[in-house]
């Protein structure tokens, strides 16, 4: 017999639908071949800190962390009461069972097909503690019975998958120590619990900086030169690339009338009929980024909805990165080719790099229908949505008749000051434009000819620089994916091959896999907001960002993307997992480090509760609390207090004491005045029970 083993339920449920005549025994299927139960996700987790440094108060404190375990410890996921959940228990015992049953000789790991899959349902085996019998694995691209009997058929050893194994192990190691070191660490510092991890930091720093980068914008006058005209009845705006500042409108007019001195003269005219290619396949994030843009669908949403139309075998495997497919899937292609064809979608069989691509496919192919074509009727609204999307772009890439457009290129001088170029597009065969979306606007252009001439009236234009814009559910992504890259740059554009590169590296922060969990996670802790597609950033989040600032713990991009390359090395084969885990066990061992007295008087805030010192006002303790310091006896109306930053300087525990205590600090560095926009140092001393700056 063959225990198969399935990540949920309902690909359980598949599996049986799709070998045949089982019958339902309690938590598993049966037939005379194989046996089929599943699991709930993750029936196991990381042991807590506890496990390791037993805490009898039960309360979270400095005592027992940094946590650097020798060898990481699962166990059964909890319940509110700290025992193994009932549900999740029953269920490891019927896979026990099963998987000790003499009649079973092979056991099929059946989680999703990737990392975190291939660990849960691994896991789990482990720890039924069984042994010498066979252990294979089931990959499934999609969910459609054809495809899961053919995969049933070609089962490789789940040995292969070791490094992906170890990728998922190395991950979860490292996850771990971030998020339950650094969170108590930087929740027992505040006062306030801050959920900190290895991804959800970067990126609500990346919206704060672009937030912070917003709201601290001073916009700055400036004049650019440019020349509305109507040639042969069409408008022509040249609009000319110099720039002059808010004091140079002298300059801007001596220029506009050099310019027009001259007359505009056609240098050269491109005319040719063009070929349109289509946009790539989808990949996960790209297509959350259209159904974002275009329907203002939260990423969480998107997810949750392809998840379900993969589940009933509608689309492949959806968390890919790639917009590729592979060679050896060409014949599946030609399948489904047929089965929208009948639907009545003008397309035929296509091959070329531009389609499929080995060497751009991590794990998975791009997200493509599969041949099993729902009816409208058998989807929600926003499934059809979804689907519809992936089924359009497939129909737009397979499109059997090509876009045909007449590309004109038109090249005007004026005089030797500058030339301008004018493009316009026309559409004369629509081809795979009827399913998919095309987004370049046709521009109407005079009928020009190479040496015409005509007049030009260009002016001064006051302009006003702009700030950043928010970061949306598209661009925020296209961060995310790779956030060295040029947020300029068209993540449309035919040559991707940087775009691999850094994915395949690990340069990207979360994964495909992660990523909208990780964005939800931010969502609900209420540390950005989401508004149609647009992310900003709350107060709680800024918290977080200021506060991990002050304890010096540094969480950006770089140090994030330094962890991704080292588990894709893990991947590779080039690293043990204990190697990967050593480098995050040195970045947070830094943040516990003693550091010499010079530097700590610097920086250190302290923790929250720690005394300061006596109230100047009514001699009760003053203490240090969530936004500074303050007296104890607010409650009976004492209002002495001062923050931990005054004017963008971080005001240390050392020299909070120093000012109760003798009422003057050291001179601090680092003030910032928003009027004069300068940079200060000075001395804060007490005046009346109130802070005040000392300039003397």
């Amino acid at each position: 017999m063959k225990l198969i083993i399935a990540e949920k339920p309902s690909l359980a449920r598949n599996i049986c639908e799709s070998l045949g005549s089982f019958s339902k025994k309690g938590n598993y299927f049966i037939n005379d071949e194989y046996i089929v139960t599943w699991v709930f996700g993750h029936l196991f987790s990381l042991a807590d800190i506890e496990y390791y440094n037993p805490n009898p108060d039960g309360r979270w404190t400095l005592k027992n962390i940094p946590c650097f375990p020798e060898k990481f410890h699962f166990q059964l996921r909890q319940g509110k009461d700290g025992s193994p959940d009932a549900l999740i228990k029953a269920q490891f015992e019927t896979i026990k069972t099963l998987c000790l049953r003499d009649d079973v000789d092979t056991i099929v790991n059946a989680g999703d097909s990737d990392r975190e899959g291939e660990i849960i349902v691994r896991t789990c085996i482990e720890k039924t503690g069984v042994s010498g019998k066979r252990i294979t694995r089931l990959w499934l691209p999609d969910q459609t019975a054809e495809t899961v009997r053919s995969a049933v058929c070609n089962m490789k050893d789940d040995s292969d998958y070791d490094n992906l194994a170890a990728e998922g192990y190395a991950r979860t190691y490292i996850d771990w120590l971030y998020g339950v070191n650094l969170t108590r660490y930087a929740t027992l510092k505040t006062g306030t619990l801050l959920r900190v991890g290895r991804v959800i930091v970067p990126i609500v720093k990346a919206i704060y900086d672009r937030d912070m980068a917003i709201r601290n914008f001073v916009p700055d006058k400036y004049y650019s030169i440019a020349s509305k005209t109507e040639v042969h009845g069409c408008p022509i705006e040249l609009t000319s690339k110099q720039k002059f500042a808010k004091n140079e409108l002298a300059k801007a007019n001596e220029m506009c009338q050099k310019y027009n001195s001259c007359k505009a003269l056609v240098k050269g005219k491109k005319r040719k009929k063009d070929t349109v290619s289509p946009g790539k396949l989808y990949s996960l994030s790209k297509l959350q980024n259209v159904l974002g843009k275009k329907y203002k669908m939260p990423m969480e949403k998107s997810l949750s909805i392809v998840q379900d139309l993969y589940e009933k075998g509608y689309v492949t495997y959806p968390r890919t990165n790639s917009e590729y497919l592979a060679t050896a899937e060409q014949d599946k292609v030609k399948g489904i080719i047929s089965a929208i064809a009948a639907l009545g979608y003008d397309v035929k069989f296509k091959t070329g790099k531009t389609i499929f691509d080995d060497s751009k496919i991590e794990s998975h192919s791009a997200l493509i229908p599969t041949h099993k074509i729902p009816s409208k009727q058998a989807l929600s609204q926003d499934e059809y949505t979804v689907y519809s999307t992936i089924l359009r772009r497939f129909a737009a890439v397979f499109c059997a008749q090509d876009c045909i457009a007449d590309k004109t290129e038109i090249t005007i001088g004026v005089g030797d000051y500058e030339d301008f170029v004018l493009k316009g597009t026309v559409i004369l065969q629509k081809g795979w434009t009827k399913y998919d979306d095309y987004t370049k606007k046709d521009k109407l252009l005079p009928p020009f000819e190479k040496g015409d001439t005509f007049d030009v009236n260009f002016v001064p234009c006051e302009k006003e620089t702009t700030p950043p814009k928010h970061y949306t559910i598209e661009t925020l992504n296209n961060y995310l994916k790779n956030p060295f890259r040029d947020e300029k740059k068209n993540s449309e554009d035919e040559n991707d091959e940087e775009e691999y590169k850094a994915v395949f590296e690990g340069l990207e922060l979360g994964t495909e896999a992660t990523r909208t969990g990780i964005i939800d996670n931010a969502l609900k802790t209420g540390y950005i907001a989401l508004k149609k597609d647009v992310y900003t950033i709350l107060s709680a989040g800024e918290f977080m960002i200021e506060s991990l600032s002050r304890m010096g713990i540094s969480m950006d991009k770089y140090r994030t993307s330094e962890l991704g390359k080292a588990l894709k090395k893990v991947f590779r084969g080039e690293i043990t997992v204990d190697e990967s885990v050593s480098i995050a066990t040195k970045e947070i061992a830094s943040v516990f480090a003693s550091k010499d007295g010079t530097e700590l008087e610097k920086t250190d805030i302290g923790f929250m509760g720690e005394a300061v010192g006596k109230c100047p006002l009514c001699s009760s303790d003053v203490v240090r609390t969530r936004f500074g310091y303050g007296c104890s006896a607010y409650r009976e109306g004492c209002k002495f207090s001062f923050g931990f930053e005054i004017c963008g300087a971080v005001i240390p525990l050392a020299q909070a004491r120093k000012l109760v205590a003798t009422g003057s600090t050291d001179l601090i560095d680092g003030f910032f005045s928003k009027r004069t926009q300068k940079s200060f140092s000075a001395r804060l001393k007490l005046e009346e029970g109130k802070v005040v700056f000392d300039f003397t």
